[in-house]
């Protein structure tokens, strides 16, 4: 099959800020594609545009910057004022996807000032964010799009234990924190190696289990989780500053918590791994220790401690309807935290964008939703195929689309898009953040022949959009809050 009438251009951006994605028209095709091209090709650019502002607002450097003052009156800081003067050192460590572009805004905002010099600190990132600041190293971590702990991880987190107990009653620590950050700050407890870690990670994220589960058994598991990091600090201050990949922005997901203190629950976390019929797979250590582990009052912390959300996927899903409306769509839905299966939400998604469709009159119209859903790899056996939660969301609404073309002719009724993507720029382990579609993008499935139940069975997502160019790359975005997804319909 030839391939399609459109075509991806990419500009690259320095940490913390965006990359830019752009459709355009592949020339050389026949008149009938370019008649085609105007209204779909508008679409699908200002659903990307859409995207990109939810993306802006939630810039990890901004995010800081915007947040951290020094005046008159002193620092000004997650809702406190600290005498400069009576700070001997700045010391700030971190954790997370967004942790350069974080680093780099506070250097920003103390560069300057006399707290410039007293600044010191490590950020574990992926090693496709690591560049070089003037005072706050950043550490790579893992590989692009491998989301689970390496022993770089642990080393980095070493450095980072190390820094928190060097802290004393006369330094402000400041924890940097970001989605990402569980698999980013990573030291086990005695008797656990890594590849037990790893073990566990892989059969819960591969059994759909959500955020929430996840990080509550890596946290039995771990020596920073779960305010195991805090109970560490002793310094005057101890600010946490999170950019929340979690719905609801508990403080206590986030990243796992380091900073928040949290009962232990091995009890739990061995439920979880019993429901999910995962205790004969696991590592004899893990069951060992969660077996004999009790349940206990979380770790004694004596270090005051403060704790601001600097971006969320609430604020950026108002950053996205902002946008819709400056490009003349009424925004007629918002769908906040849709969490469960992805096929099932693409499905649902689509729907509501097909209704929005019957009821436009001539409105160009706006579906919006923000949150993380799961995709469940056990299901497709041992071998599954290639893709991401927003990737299979998308594939989902086509087969909705495919269904509903079957039974009806859409001959001149409204044009209509839509994506998904991740606002990290990740999706699942591939180079995607995510997939779009339209009309034009669901003929080319269907002129190709693709069975796209058959690649949602087996998770092959990235396979089908990929051959028909319809795949977001936008590389590292240096943020994450979440998935934005994005859905048009205009006459």
């Amino acid at each position: 099959m030839a391939g399609p009438p459109w075509f991806w251009t990419f500009s690259n951006s320095p940490a913390g800020s965006i990359s830019t994605c752009i459709l355009s028209l592949r020339p050389g095709h026949n008149q009938m594609d370019r008649n085609a091209a105007p209204a779909s090709e508008r679409l699908r650019n200002d659903a990307l545009r859409i995207w990109q502002a939810a993306v802006a607002a939630a810039d990890s450097s901004s995010a800081i910057t915007r947040n951290i003052q020094l005046d008159a009156t002193g620092l000004r800081i997650a809702g406190r004022i600290i005498d400069p003067a009576r700070i001997n050192q700045v010391i700030v460590v971190g954790a997370g996807k967004a942790g350069a572009g974080m680093a780099a805004g506070l250097e920003t905002a103390l560069s300057g000032t006399p707290l410039f010099d007293k600044l010191t600190g490590w950020v574990n990132v992926p090693e496709n964010c690591v560049r070089k600041l003037q005072r706050i190293h950043l550490h790579g971590g893992r590989p692009a799009g491998v989301n689970e702990p390496t022993q770089q991880v642990i080393d980095g987190t070493d450095q980072i234990l190390r820094l928190v107990r060097s802290c004393t009653p006369a330094d402000l620590c400041i924890m940097l924190l970001s989605g990402g950050g569980s698999a980013l700050l990573c030291r086990p407890v005695p008797g656990i190696s890594l590849t037990d870690k790893l073990a566990v990670t892989r059969l819960l994220s591969r059994s759909g289990a959500p955020i929430q589960e996840l990080n509550l058994v890596r946290t039995q598991l771990s020596l920073v989780k779960g305010g195991r990091l805090a109970a560490a600090c002793q310094a005057r201050l101890l600010v946490t500053l999170a950019i929340s990949d979690v719905a609801g922005d508990p403080p206590q997901v986030i990243g796992s918590g380091p900073t928040v203190p949290v009962n232990s629950q091995p009890a739990a976390a061995l439920e979880i791994l019993e429901r999910r019929g995962l205790l004969e797979k696991l590592p004899p250590a893990v069951i060992r220790t969660l077996q004999s582990a009790t349940e206990k009052p979380a770790e004694p912390i004596t270090v005051p401690m403060a704790w601001q959300v600097v971006a969320s996927n609430s604020a950026s899903l108002q950053a996205a309807a902002g946008q819709a409306e400056k490009l003349g769509y009424r925004v007629a839905q918002v769908l906040r935290d849709v969490q469960g299966d992805a096929a099932t939400a693409g499905a649902d998604f689509q729907r509501r964008l097909q209704a929005l469709k019957q009821q436009s009159r001539g409105q160009r119209l706006c579906l919006l939703a923000g949150g993380e859903t799961t995709v469940n790899l056990a299901s497709a056996g041992e071998n599954p195929g290639r893709g991401g939660r927003n990737q299979e969301f998308v594939l989902s609404a086509a087969q909705v689309a495919a269904d509903s073309d079957a039974q009806h002719s859409t001959e001149g009724s409204a044009d209509w898009a839509l994506l998904s993507g991740g606002t990290d720029g990740e999706d699942g382990p591939t180079d995607a953040a995510g997939g779009i579609l339209d009309k034009q993008i669901l003929k080319a499935i269907l002129a190709g022949g693709y069975e796209i139940q058959d690649c949602l069975t087996r998770h092959d997502s990235w396979t089908l959009l990929d051959s028909v160019g319809a795949l977001i790359r936008t590389g590292a975005t240096h943020t994450n809050v979440m998935d934005i997804a994005v859905g048009l319909t205009a006459t």
